[in-house]
């Protein structure tokens, strides 16, 4: 086994892992978008500012 053998399969298993950790991440916004319970980020229009943020 050559050095260059390794090195391409930690390449493409890196790609391929960072693809998945991209697409469940964009699951996880896409379903908080679309949930109407979900608290709003004190940075929107019609959200106090002085409010709790809504990731803690």
């Amino acid at each position: 086994m050559d050095w260059t053998f390794l090195t391409a399969g930690l390449a493409f298993s890196t790609l391929l892992a960072a693809i998945f950790f991209a697409y469940i991440s964009k699951r996880k916004v896409d379903e908080r978008l679309h949930d109407k319970r979900a608290p709003k980020s004190t940075l929107a229009k019609d959200q106090d500012s002085h409010a709790k943020p809504a990731d803690v």
